[in-house]
């Protein structure tokens, strides 16, 4: 029987990946309750591991910072963490993401055992050596990314894995969040509805003057506290955003990951375009109104039914009243169920 007891996972994506790869993980815990397992991670990822509570430890990567910082110093780097790697004795490697940079990783960590995620084009299969190997990666734009990690996995005979990315919040994230949201009176009782105006690129944001005018939209008609989240990459825009949102609008700019999640426990919905705190938010519990262009893969989709995505060839032209409209049917609902709840 295959038993390893100190595994390094390898889990390079971007934050929203991270999010998507929880049900993988998990099963890798479930499978191996006994080993130790150490998850490599992007720095935001890694605050998403921990969270989590699947790995004993993350070992922090600062991969964008590798590809893209002066090379002498990168290798440097790179010989450090490799140096770090082959120190923890690890006996099993198993690579979810698997680029050529991370397999290689891999196959320097000394570890016996390989197993890498099969990728066309970007995976150096000949590195991995754990038999059966899984099945080639395909169809990357339709099969959804929860599923190609799960994939993986399949030659360790997991086959009843939880789909559902979940996360579960710290009570001191919670309290710091508690603490913010009534110093801004933002905890009477009236419904939350979040904004995350963001996204890694243009193409791929709906525009800031539009979300204002949902925000307006929503405070007007629904008596609702609108709460816009802004991120480090948002920073730029706070200025404009100050200028646009409705003065009772809270804008949440110094939050961290884990306070961000704690904060979106408490909202009605999370109105967003696609960005890892979407993922985020999906996976404390939150119903999502999502917002792409229609080039956009549905590999990256947030699961279940309470949520909500709006398509148009460009991002710019879904109109405001598709949105409220959206948001408004996940208000009504959240509002329905507290009635019943009673």
């Amino acid at each position: 029987m295959f038993d390893p007891r100190n595994i390094l996972v390898i889990d390079f994506g971007q934050l929203g990946d991270v999010v998507l790869s929880l049900p993988a993980l998990q099963a890798i815990r479930k499978r191996f309750p006994a080993a130790r397992i150490t998850v490599a991670v992007g720095k935001p990822g890694a605050e998403i591991v921990d969270m989590s509570g699947y790995a004993n430890e993350t070992l922090v990567v600062d991969r964008v910072g590798l590809r893209d910082g002066f090379t002498p110093l990168s290798i440097m780097r790179v010989f450090g963490i490799v140096k770090d790697v082959r120190r923890r004795k690890f006996d099993f490697v198993i690579d979810l993401h698997s680029l050529s940079e991370t397999n290689l990783l891999g196959f320097l960590s000394g570890a016996p055992k390989r197993l890498y995620a099969r990728r066309p084009g970007r995976s150096l299969d000949y590195l991995a050596n754990f038999r059966p190997a899984p099945p080639v990666e395909t169809d990357h734009r339709q099969r959804h990314l929860i599923d190609r990690y799960l994939d993986v996995l399949i030659p360790l005979e997991i086959k009843t894995a939880e789909r559902f990315p979940k996360l579960k919040t710290r009570p001191s994230d919670d309290a710091a969040v508690e603490k913010i949201l009534r110093k801004a009176r933002a905890d009477a009782g009236v419904p939350l509805i979040g904004l995350f105006p963001g996204a890694g690129h243009s193409s791929r944001r709906w525009p800031l003057e539009q979300f204002a005018e949902l925000a307006d939209y929503l405070i007007r008609n629904d008596s609702v506290k609108v709460l816009v989240f802004v991120g480090p990459e948002e920073q730029p825009f706070i200025k404009d955003m100050r200028r646009l949102f409705p003065s009772s609008s809270m804008l949440l700019d110094q939050l961290t990951l884990p306070q961000l999640a704690a904060a979106a426990t408490r909202l009605a919905a999370f109105v967003s375009n696609d960005t890892g705190p979407m993922h985020v938010a999906a996976a404390v519990g939150t119903p999502v109104v999502l917002l792409l262009d229609k080039r956009a893969p549905t590999s990256y989709l947030p699961q279940g039914d309470r949520h909500r995505v709006i398509y148009n060839n460009i991002i710019s032209d879904i109109s405001v009243d598709e949105v409220y409209v959206a948001t408004r049917s996940i208000l009504a609902s959240c509002r329905t169920s507290a009635l019943f709840a009673r």
